[in-house]
């Protein structure tokens, strides 16, 4: 098993300082695997009907109880956050660590009963500093998933993802209570990848889709909402400059996002005409995983007359950036130094898929992408 000690510690100083705490993320991403490290006699899985049949009366399943109690799947029965928040009001000695797989829903439910009480934490797939010695590479092709990351052969992790994208469409989305069928998500999907790492156009992608503005919003929202679509909003400064006013789209994952393409090995990769945009979200997420912010704190900045930065923002005060680039020895261009200047940047990293930092200029310099597996020396609050 890989061991998981980032997110293990962070959770562990969350449930020290709240009495509940939730672990957020994709399905198969690794939560019930997580929370299962954390000793507790009480541990109730609402997808297993035993368990769920104890809830038809969830104070008397809970309120005997003493401890660390640990639900998941939580999402399925939103009636018990009123209850949770009574009971830790009442009862000093339960802790609750909850799991559930639809981020917004779960967190509109939870925080109007247990605003004040609860901490939040965001479990994707295996981060770099997860898989210690294995090439980033392994992870870039295959994606975070647990399931898919270990599989034996690339053969046997590509039929594990195609498995999951039909699992996730077919079960576990009209599980949510949204009814749209399954084959028009998936075309919809996977039109999503060709505009990976672009700006969305709502209006632009309706027209390609054949559906209204309002319903590719909707859909998007769904993906968004269950870990499967970043959307990063652009950063707003006035620099007299045109501004892009529109998000960019990334599939968070990249085993699905290549999955969704057909890209089944590295071959294939290497030769697709989304090499480049594949590299962008591979190394955005894995940036974003390090700062361990949330995805409201990170933008994009980018002017009409196309100068830009991949990654934007704020910390110690200041203001902080990234640029990726898929190439062997990235160098200075005009749009770094626009960004330096306007954005008034402590520093930009170019994160490259090489091996040596170096400088490019004051304030610029290049950042390997396998060095985001170490102590990399990134700003913190």
């Amino acid at each position: 098993m890989i061991a998981r000690d980032k997110d293990r510690n962070q959770l562990l100083t969350l449930m020290s300082e709240f009495p509940v705490t939730a672990i957020l993320g994709p399905r198969q991403s690794g939560k019930t695997t997580l929370a299962r490290e954390f000793s507790s006699d009480h541990f109730f899985d609402l997808e297993n009907p035993a368990d769920l049949a104890m809830f038809d009366d969830p104070q008397l399943a809970l309120s005997s109880l003493s401890g660390m109690i640990i639900i998941d799947e939580v999402q399925r029965v939103p009636e018990l956050f009123p209850l949770i928040r009574h009971l830790v009001d009442t009862r000093k000695d339960q802790r609750y660590l909850i799991l559930g797989s639809a981020s917004r829903d779960l967190i509109r439910q939870s925080s109007e009963s247990l605003a004040g009480r609860i901490a939040y934490h965001e479990l994707q797939g295996f981060r770099l500093d997860d898989i210690g010695a294995v090439s980033w590479r392994h992870l870039w092709l295959r994606g975070g998933l647990p399931l898919s990351f270990t599989a034996r052969t690339e053969e046997q992790s590509q039929r594990w993802l195609q498995q999951y994208i039909s699992t996730f469409l077919e079960r576990d989305i009209p599980q949510l209570g949204i009814t749209i069928p399954a084959a028009t998500l998936r075309r919809f999907w996977t039109m999503l990848c060709h505009y990976h790492g672009q700006v969305i156009n709502y209006s632009e992608f309706a027209r390609s889709f054949g559906v209204s503005d309002m319903t590719v919003r909707h859909y998007m929202d769904i993906l968004e909402g269950t870990f499967m679509v970043r959307l990063l909003r652009p950063w707003h400064t006035n620099t007299g400059k045109r501004l892009v006013k529109r998000p960019k789209v990334y599939v968070r994952d990249s085993g699905l996002f290549h999955s969704l393409l057909s890209i089944e090995s590295e071959r294939d990769l290497l030769t697709h005409n989304k090499l480049g945009a594949s590299w962008e979200g591979f190394a955005l997420e894995a940036v974003s995983r390090c700062l361990g912010k949330r995805n409201e704190e990170l933008s994009f900045w980018a002017t009409h007359s196309g100068a830009e930065v991949d990654l934007f923002w704020q910390a110690q005060g200041t203001n902080w950036a990234v640029e990726v680039k898929y190439g062997s020895a990235p160098k200075l261009t005009p749009s770094m130094k626009s960004a330096v200047a306007d954005l008034d940047l402590a520093h930009l990293w170019v994160v490259y898929p090489g091996e040596k930092s170096y400088p490019l200029a004051d304030r610029v310099s290049t950042l390997p992408i396998s060095f985001l597996g170490s102590p990399w020396a990134y700003p913190r609050d």
